[in-house]
């Protein structure tokens, strides 16, 4: 399959683009630790540290959000869906366009980091907005309120998440050390997801939960503002990728669906997402409404927690052993298995610890090898077109996630609204049946396929190698006779 494609592509760099574009030669001195076969832990910490200071909102967004709105600030399910799957849809035109500038900006900051940068600070103030709105609003500014909080917040970690996601895919083209880089980057996150549990327990357990939002979210962007200022600041950038961006950003994001290992990705990724968000939103109401274990909230998702860092090194190791594919296969099958285990779980219990441990163990496998799997798709990008566009499939996988998202937000707001959900009572046995049916049938269902179309996912350890012998040879060679 590989010579077939190489024999098409030719020795020329990029057919696509300028015929007589010269990629840079690449060198330590360009490069400086950006670009290692082996990252210095200065590096991978660097990389990593935003994600402890977003654990102290993220967890809150994602399982908290949606029940904050209805339950506390009195909006109605199918509005706050709506507005969550608006905000997202806006994604469709900032991620593109964010990943495009990002690879075609040229800085002397680099062109990732000059993005980074500028979004530090509109970060803070959207996340603030979004949990912390005027007490004076009535109900249709409130919706508007948080309609514009959220466009804002999400349009300016656009900004900052594609850029930097961007920027880990280059940081090095070992095909193992990827996966090194992103496990340690999961067991550091795993510290904001800790102190994400803290605010969820505040939140969950206080009777004012408007002012415990509003400390919270004043708390995490400051943190957030300053965090970001400071790892951006200190994480390399490879200079020598500059310029190599897409030449339109039409052409960039077609190049995206064309590849073909990025198109199943693409799949896979809009499939599981669709099942995952539906998981997060709906735990506040799955443990006050159908399950009774409101009290026990946060010992489940710590039990959900902790194996995603104790376990992250061994499967840094066993990537190396039995390869990246068959690691997700494992995860997503596990995953599914879970999901339908929880279905028939009518009251709190030792099953429900069991089923937290084994969503947790195999979520933490697909945080670690996902990406590391990204990164070689990209290589693979430069192989056909000689480009880097790190930005472009960043957004577009973002985009993908985003888009799946926001789907089955619109979907729970709509089927809780239609099921008779009320917010703070009793619930009907027919909200009850549709709380459970999208926290367990729908995910499960969702992992079941993802599973099945990863098997026909190609391009492993050895086709990678003969990726990277062709592009290491075209530098070579381009660096001799520009010399």
């Amino acid at each position: 399959m590989l010579a077939d494609d190489i024999e098409r592509a030719g020795t020329g760099a990029s057919e696509s683009s300028d015929p007589h574009f010269v990629p840079p030669a690449t060198s330590d001195a360009a490069i400086g630790q950006a670009g290692a076969e082996v990252l210095s832990f200065g590096v991978i910490w660097a990389f990593s540290f935003p994600a402890v200071a977003f654990g102290i909102m993220s967890l809150l967004f994602g399982t908290y959000l949606m029940k904050f709105a209805t339950d506390v600030l009195l909006i109605a399910p199918a509005a706050m869906g709506t507005i969550i799957a608006g905000s997202r849809l806006w994604d469709a035109v900032s991620d593109p366009l964010a990943g495009y500038l990002s690879d075609r900006t040229r800085s002397r900051l680099g062109r990732r980091r000059i993005w980074m940068f500028a979004a530090a600070v509109p970060m803070a103030f959207g996340l603030f907005a979004i949990w912390s709105p005027p007490l004076s609003l009535g109900p249709g500014a409130l919706v508007v309120w948080m309609a514009v909080a959220l466009v804002f917040y999400e349009t300016a970690s656009t900004a900052f998440w594609v850029p930097h996601g961007a920027a880990g895919m280059e940081l090095t083209p070992n095909h193992h050390e990827r996966t090194r880089l992103w496990g340690w980057r999961h067991m550091i996150g795993v510290g904001g997801m800790m102190l994400g549990l803290v605010s969820l327990q505040f939140m969950n357990m206080a009777e004012d939960k408007r002012l415990v939002a509003f400390v919270i979210s004043a708390v995490a962007s400051v943190s957030v503002a300053i965090v970001v200022l400071w790892s951006t600041w200190r994480l390399p950038e490879r200079a020598d990728y500059q310029g190599r961006g897409g030449k339109s950003p039409v052409k960039s994001l077609t190049d995206v669906f064309r590849n073909p290992h990025s198109r199943l990705v693409l799949v896979i990724y809009g499939i599981e997402t669709f099942g995952a968000a539906s998981v997060g939103m709906l735990v506040p109401y799955l443990v006050e409404y159908v399950v009774p274990m409101q009290s026990q909230m946060v010992p489940i998702l710590l039990t959900y927690t902790v194996p995603q860092f104790l376990f992250a090194p061994l499967w840094m190791r066993l990537s190396r052993t039995v390869g990246k594919k068959r690691l997700w296969l494992w995860s997503m099958a596990v995953t599914s298995v879970a999901f339908l285990s929880f279905l028939p779980i009518e009251s709190p219990g030792l099953a429900i610890y069991l089923v937290a441990f084994m969503l947790g163990t195999a979520g933490g496998i697909g945080a670690v090898v996902a990406p590391s799997i990204n990164a070689d798709i990209i290589d693979y990008d430069e192989y056909l077109t000689g480009e880097r566009k790190e930005g472009s499939y960043i957004a577009v996988w973002n985009l993908v996630r985003k888009s799946a998202g926001s789907a089955i937000a619109f979907v729970t707001g709509l089927v809780l609204q239609s099921s008779g959900f009320e917010p703070n009572v009793v619930q009907s046995e027919e909200a009850k049946f549709a709380i459970r049916a999208l926290f367990c049938l729908l995910p499960a269902s969702c992992y079941a396929i993802g599973t099945l179309l990863l098997v026909r996912y190609r391009l492993g350890e050895k086709e990678h190698a003969e990726i990277r012998a062709v592009l290491d040879a075209r530098i070579l060679g381009q660096g001799e006779e520009a010399s």
